[in-house]
């Protein structure tokens, strides 16, 4: 008789995981996705065409809340985690409530689902959503570009739309994104690659993305989404480490991320106390020993400083990272106070629809607005909450320009993160040479 198991996730790494472990394998009948983290993904289905032979009806993906009602009902004997971002209390609590329901619970070791390229790769991850790794990869990719490497980004997924189309994702130009219909916090993650014509992966079955990506490309950029480990197997694994939130390399599955680099990065070492650089720097070491760590700073960049001083402004910051990555603020926020802002809106005392739901739900969140762009509604409500604030000018701490998105009324700044190592040196720069020349490339 086939286990039946649940597998809980967030619409990414539970689909991959299921890929890798579980489709066409008649030892385990899986009952149902569960979906937190990102809203408007339960409700729908895995579809059948990429869930195999054994559903030929699709798998439904339901409310994480619900779990403990399915194990019951189905009688599930095995729930798996398979997705990220989640602090230890919150990974037992999980734990617990299927525990307490008569599931087992079960994490899955990254080794057993990452795939094995035929190409090099370089992967950036983190210990929290937020970390840095952006403006890492972004570092790396001007690197890669200086020194005419052939190399494509393959990108974590975020499938939130129609899985079916989004199997395989290969994005060329601006223009591809608007086509495929991605969300902005999709689309955010690939704007700045395509505006330096780097190509870009991301996808649903990601050994049919690994297939596509090494027919053409020498070299793989594996860019992290939250602090979840990589798909592909990296010869050179690269971690981001927030000192903001010091302890938190303890998190699931960051610390993972933290025991297996090779470097660690620890950034925004600017923008804090430097005693809590030293405790982070401290903790990565208790748990690596071996990897080379950096220090870097992430050095604020206004389009126009005018629009910032001596004006209220409404900062705006990226959702997962000020949501369930746990940072009260983002770039934009700090800009604003850097750059002498008169005043700095809350947000909260406008928030309505779905606004109003996560400022409950993550009430450390400062005054800032999260990008909750996951839907056209969703997008409405935030269009209106932006033109109802009296402001004089909208910060964007975005990766996305939003502004080809929604009719914002205001005057707009955008805020971006560059990297520079504290020392002087570029450290960075001198160990990718070195493993190029490993790989043969260089």
């Amino acid at each position: 008789m086939r286990k039946r198991i649940i597998i809980m996730g967030a619409g990414g790494r539970d689909f991959h995981t299921f890929n890798m472990l579980f489709r066409d394998n008649d030892e385990y009948e899986v009952i149902a996705f569960t979906a937190s983290q990102i809203p408007g993904i339960a409700g729908k289905k895995y579809p059948a065409s990429l869930a195999g032979k054994l559903y030929p009806d699709g798998i439904p993906i339901y409310e994480e809340k619900n779990i403990a009602e399915l194990i019951k009902k189905y009688n599930v004997k095995e729930v798996i985690l398979a997705y990220s971002d989640l602090l230890y209390e919150d990974v037992m609590g999980k734990a617990s409530i299927v525990l307490s329901s008569g599931a087992s619970f079960k994490l899955i070791s990254p080794f057993e689902t990452m795939l094995k390229s035929t190409k090099p790769v370089i992967a950036v991850t983190a210990s929290r959503t937020g970390a840095g790794k952006s403006t890492i990869s972004r570092k790396i990719s001007e690197y890669l570009l200086n020194k005419k490497i052939n190399f494509a980004v393959v990108r974590h997924p975020m499938a939130y739309g129609d899985l079916e189309k989004l199997k395989v994702v290969k994005l060329k130009n601006l223009k591809d994104l608007d086509e495929l219909g991605l969300s902005i916090e999709e689309k955010e993650e690939f704007e700045n690659y395509l505006r330096k014509n780097i190509v870009c992966f991301e996808g649903v079955d990601y050994k049919e993305v690994l297939n596509e990506v090494e027919k053409e490309f020498d070299l793989i950029l594996w860019d992290g989404g939250n602090n979840d480990t990589p798909f592909i197997k990296p010869d050179l694994m690269i971690t981001a480490v927030d000192p903001m939130r010091a302890g938190h390399e303890k998190s699931y599955p960051g610390e993972i991320n933290v025991r297996l680099a090779d470097v660690i990065v620890i950034t925004k070492v600017n923008t804090i106390e430097y005693e809590k650089v030293i405790q982070t720097k401290n903790m990565v070491r208790k748990l690596n020993s071996r990897a080379e760590i950096i220090e870097s700073e992430f050095i604020i960049e206004v389009e126009d400083p005018s629009l910032i001083k001596n004006k209220k402004v409404l900062v705006i910051e990226d959702g997962p990272t000020v949501t369930h990555g746990h940072l009260p603020y983002g770039a934009g926020f700090v800009a604003a106070k850097l750059y002498g802002a008169r005043e700095i809106v809350d947000p909260k005392n406008y928030a309505i629809g779905i606004y109003k739901e996560i400022y409950q739900e993550y009430p450390h969140i400062d005054k800032v607005l999260p990008t909750i762009g996951y839907t056209k509604e969703q997008l409405k409500t935030m269009e209106e909450i932006i033109n109802k604030i009296e402001c004089d000018t909208v910060v964007l701490g975005t990766q996305s320009d939003l502004t080809r998105y929604l009719k914002i009324t205001k005057n707009v700044t955008r805020v971006y993160y560059n990297y520079r190592e504290k020392d002087g040196r570029n450290r960075l720069e001198e160990i990718l040479e070195n493993n190029l020349r490993k790989f043969k490339i260089l």
